[in-house]
């Protein structure tokens, strides 16, 4: 039905438009009796077979939202009767900030794809911080934390370190973003001893709580193997919790718009198919370099339960969409928990190999 009928209207107007009235309308339905019960019938999905204990929090099933949809924490409440496991809010800034200038999103709809150039647009920490303490389900809820775009490189540890101490009581986890193309300078926090220096810190922070929230590094897809080689070294020397792989990228490749209109879209993270091969790859070569001992959210390009399991068997733990659910709609959340519990159980019925010396 969303595909048929409500996608076409949507996609008549502009995705920010579209975006924004979502928004409202997730939370007014949210308000009106009987609604959330009815959507978590329609569209949840669970099972024990696609549970998941990870970062020491249990996950009802694998599927979570990715960081940009829910930046300023409106809707994840109603998100999580939608089907998502978990919902990762922000990325969010110590202080209110507009964001790049309009327009700022576009659909590549030959492609099913995304080109967004945002700049981390969202009402500050303050007010992320007053919609958490209104949370009624038990939605598990990352914080994705960044720095505003007035804020020099040099003192960018001050803003996360802002973020991390206003939401700690209030999120499950942390992701930290220094991968986003669409704040200037931002990505040269990937750079090896920068990023030391910012995860070292927040580590501190962290392990003085009496109880510590798992921290995870999201990465950008553009980044070549000796940079992968890096952030594996780094994550095991500050001992980070976990990767989240990958953000948007900056790349033009496997889209099939000329050169005039590509240039037309401008600047901005393309999300979206893709970016799915591309993310694989990099999910493969973490888990393959850290020797499986990393924990990694997989992200970018899945559009369907074979997607996925694509991803699982590249190393992922996890997987998160964003670009999908606004292309298929929210019942691409449940076909994938569906056919990811078929996946694991087969995988349970497989017969052991044995090697006869």
């Amino acid at each position: 039905m969303y595909k048929i009928f409500i996608r076409p209207i949507l996609f008549i107007f502009n995705p920010e438009i579209v975006h924004n009235l979502v928004f409202k309308f997730l939370k007014i339905s949210s308000k009106i009796p009987g609604v959330k019960n009815i959507t978590k019938t329609i569209y949840n999905y669970s099972s024990e077979h696609i549970e998941k204990e990870l970062f020491g929090l249990k996950f009802p099933n694998m599927v979570g939202l990715a960081a940009g949809l829910d930046k300023d924490g409106e809707a994840f409440d109603m998100l999580g009767y939608l089907g998502f496991s978990f919902v990762e809010i922000g990325t969010v800034t110590p202080k209110a900030q507009h964001g790049n200038p309009k327009p700022r999103l576009f659909r590549l709809k030959r492609n099913q794809a995304l080109i967004n150039r945002m700049g981390f647009n969202n009402l500050g920490v303050e007010h992320l911080v007053k919609k958490l303490k209104q949370k009624k389900s038990k939605i598990i809820v990352g914080g994705n934390i960044g720095k505003n775009k007035i804020t020099p490189n040099e003192e960018a540890i001050n803003d996360y370190e802002i973020c991390f101490k206003s939401l700690f009581d209030f999120v499950d986890y942390f992701v930290v973003n220094v991968s986003s193309p669409n704040t200037p300078n931002l990505r040269e926090l990937q750079d090896k001893e920068p990023l030391k220096k910012l995860l070292s810190k927040l580590k501190e922070l962290n392990s003085a709580k009496p109880k510590p929230k798992p921290i995870l590094l999201k990465i950008a897809p553009d980044l070549t193997n000796s940079q992968l080689d890096d952030i594996v070294e780094i994550i095991f020397e500050t001992k980070l919790d976990g990767i989240v792989a990958t953000n948007t990228t900056i790349s033009r490749e496997n889209i099939s718009y000329t050169k005039e209109e590509i240039e037309k879209f401008g600047n901005g993270g393309l999300s979206g198919k893709p970016l799915k091969n591309r993310s694989t790859e990099v999910i493969k070569y973490l888990s393959e370099k850290s020797q499986k001992q990393i924990p990694i959210i997989g992200v970018g390009g899945i559009y369907s339960a074979e997607d996925a399991i694509e991803k699982l068997e590249a190393g992922a733990s996890l997987v998160q969409i964003y670009t999908s659910f606004i292309y298929e709609g929210p019942a691409i959340i449940k076909k994938i928990n569906k056919q990811v519990e078929v996946y694991y159980l087969n995988k349970k019925k497989q017969p052991l190999s044995y090697s006869i010396d």
